[in-house]
This record gives structure tokens, sequence and C-alpha cells, in this order.
């Protein structure tokens, strides 16, 4: 568990995103994308979903990429090379279904397109014509363009305020690709409004789409119920039925609602420790 290596990725306003390599043997053996690990920076901190990024399974290694948004991600940011994690557990959740699908158009946002890499990388793999669409607020919080560009046919970057790429969101090129040509599935990751955007456009085009959902989550073991969410009217528990899940059946409003239950004390905490 101890940290081999540490690159700041993004530093811009507040919102820097890390990226750590882990000695993990077991975990890096079993790894596969869509997984995710539970990790405690410290005995008595809170536990951490994070996407397994990579693994490197002849290092036995995993990568771990993390914005420092909250108490324990601001901990996380602070560890130094050589430093050991107190735990983590995985890999967690299922991994994603990869096969030949098609044509596939992949959609990513914030530190959300941490995530969707490996997945588009492994759909690569098996043979898909693959199109990112990567975007976030400004071009000092893109991360991974390079990396998505190798496993990409395809790449399409966005920025809100226009300082790199497309100017807009993704979601207006995902509409203008669907406007020209058949899409077999899309698959998205990133801020809650941004996956929610994805799943009301794709509806009217009749696509089958995914998301990876962020839920808070405890224990990841489907018993503490933090991280359930409504799919189609039944309450599911994003640690042990997905992350992933179709997107035109997941309950928007209450997953929104949920995951902003502890924004104040979040952010007291953090004042408190002056982190």
């Amino acid at each position: 568990m101890k940290i081999l290596a540490k690159e700041v990725l993004s530093d811009f306003e507040g919102a820097r995103i890390t990226r750590i390599e882990v000695k993990a043997v077991d975990l890096a053996q079993k790894a596969l994308a869509g997984n995710f690990v539970i990790l405690m920076v410290k005995e008595e901190g809170e536990r951490i979903p994070l996407t397994i990024v990579s693994a490197d399974r002849e290092c036995g290694t995993i990568t771990l990429i993390f914005q420092e948004i909250g108490f324990s991600t601001k901990l996380l940011g602070k560890l130094k090379v050589s430093d050991s994690l107190y735990s983590i557990m995985g890999p967690l959740g299922h991994a994603t279904e990869i096969k030949n699908y098609g044509s596939v158009v992949l959609v990513a946002g914030g530190v959300g397109i941490a995530e969707i890499y490996p997945v588009a990388k492994t759909l690569k793999e098996a043979g898909n014509k693959i199109k990112v669409i990567m975007g976030a607020r400004t071009k000092e919080l893109l991360i991974l363009e390079n990396e998505l560009k190798e496993v990409s046919d395809e790449l399409f970057v966005t920025t809100d305020d226009g300082s790199y790429g497309i100017k807009g969101f993704t979601t207006n090129v995902l509409k203008e690709i669907l406007d020209k040509e058949r899409i077999d599935i899309i698959y998205a990751v990133g801020p809650i409004p941004m996956m929610e955007e994805v799943a009301d456009l794709t509806r009217g085009y009749g696509v089958k789409t995914l998301v990876s959902l962020n839920s808070l989550m405890v224990d990841a073991s489907g018993m503490c119920g933090c991280c359930r969410v409504n799919i189609n009217g039944e309450t599911k528990f994003a640690c042990v039925d997905g992350p992933e899940f179709d997107a035109h059946s997941v309950d928007w409003d209450t997953l929104k609602k949920r995951n902003s239950v502890y924004v104040d004390k979040e952010r007291h905490i953090c004042n408190l420790n002056k982190l």
C-alpha cells in the first residue's frame, strides 16, 4: 500500500487533480476496467471510493487519480512518495461489460476523464470504433488528453470558457455526432448534471447509454445503504449493483439530493482543519 509515484496533473483555482501509483499486488492481478477501490488515509479517517485507472500486473501496482475536493481527499493529496495508505480494498464493483459493440462514444467531464480512460482503452482493444468527448470548465483542468488520444479513433475536447478545444459542453458535440451517424452505445462519466444531460439527450435517439455513478459510499459492501440509488423505481446500491447503470433508468433528482447532503459539513471540517 506504499505510494511509489505521485504527480499533480492539474492545480487551478484550488481544484487540484493528483495521480498516484500504489503498490497493491493482489489488486493489480484482478483489476478490470470499471472496477474501483475503497481506501483509507489513516485509521480514524473515512473511506474514499476511487476508480482504478490502470493496473500493472508485472509490477503489482495500480494507478489512481483523484480531485482534492473534500477533507479526506485533501489528506490523501498530502501524502508523499514512500508514504503508505492505512488500508485499501478491492477491486470492487462490476467490471464494465467489454465486447465489440461497433461504434462507441465515451463522454467524460472533469475528473471523470480519468474514469473513462480504462474503459476507452479496453473497448478499443476489443475492436470497437472509439470516439471520446472530454470536457472541462477550462483548459487548466483538462487531464489525460494524450492518453485518450492514443486509444481513440476521434477525440473531441471541449471547454466551457473556450480556452481550449471547442467552446461549449460535451453534450453539444455528442448531439452533432448523433445527428450525423449511428452510434451503438454511449458511456458517460463525470459530474451528475453532465451525465443527466447525456441521458436526456440520448433517450431521444434511442441509443443505449451507460453511466458510472459516483454516489456517496461508506462500507462498499451493500450493508450501510449510503450509496443507494433509484433505478427504474427499484433501490439499488452503487457499490455492489453498480457502479454502472442504464442512464435512462436513473432517478437523477434523488441522486442529486443524496449527493449534496454533506456538502456543508464537508466545507466546515475543511475550514476547521485549514485544508
